[in-house]
């Protein structure tokens, strides 16, 4: 027996709690390290894709920007051909053909750069709360589990209340033994 009174049962089962106790502690940590990485990673993706459709959208407005600067100079051309200064300028129709086919380009680069900024707008790490949610539903069910079943209430047992001792009148306890010392003089 070791000198607390308690066997080497005790001390290894001590021990086996000990390190049963580490090696939770380990593996939550772990979990909670590959969490917050899976949520980095997915702000990181929904942000690349945010940017991505920042980027698609500013080339659409370039495009637009072009489109209407290609419309004005064949607004001007017609004008000028419409105009009795001159009549032997026809290939204004080339300017307008260039700004359709760049107001086609701007209308499909809008539509990707809103497909874009739509699936990556709100940056939150949804895979990352639903492992989160899993892994707490998980951890608070178990403990139910691992418990053993319910034994049925049995009623207390009731414990008397303490009686003060009796104690003769006329006893010596207190005042010292029956020589007629007493304690402490």
């Amino acid at each position: 027996m070791s000198s607390d009174g308690q066997g080497p049962e005790d001390s290894k089962s001590r021990q086996g709690i000990a390190s049963a106790i580490t090696e939770v502690s380990e593996r939550a940590s772990l979990l909670v390290r590959e969490e917050i990485e899976l949520a980095k990673t997915e702000i990181s993706e929904k942000a690349t894709r945010l940017a991505k459709g920042a980027v698609v959208g500013i080339v659409a407005g370039v495009f637009f920007f072009t489109a209407l600067f290609f419309v004005l100079i064949g607004f001007a051309f017609l004008l000028y051909y419409e105009l009795p200064i001159g009549n032997e300028f026809t290939y204004f129709w080339g300017f307008f053909a260039m700004a359709l086919i760049l107001v086609v380009l701007g209308v499909i680069a809008g539509v990707l750069a809103a497909k874009a900024v739509r699936s990556g707008a709100p940056p939150t790490p949804d895979m990352a709360i639903e492992e989160a949610r899993k892994i707490r539903d998980t951890v608070s069910a178990a403990p139910e589990s691992s418990k053993p079943p319910a034994e049925p209430a049995r009623p207390p047992i009731p414990v008397p209340p303490p009686t003060p001792p009796s104690t003769p009148p006329d006893s010596d306890l207190g005042r010292g033994v029956g020589d007629g010392t007493t304690l402490g003089g």
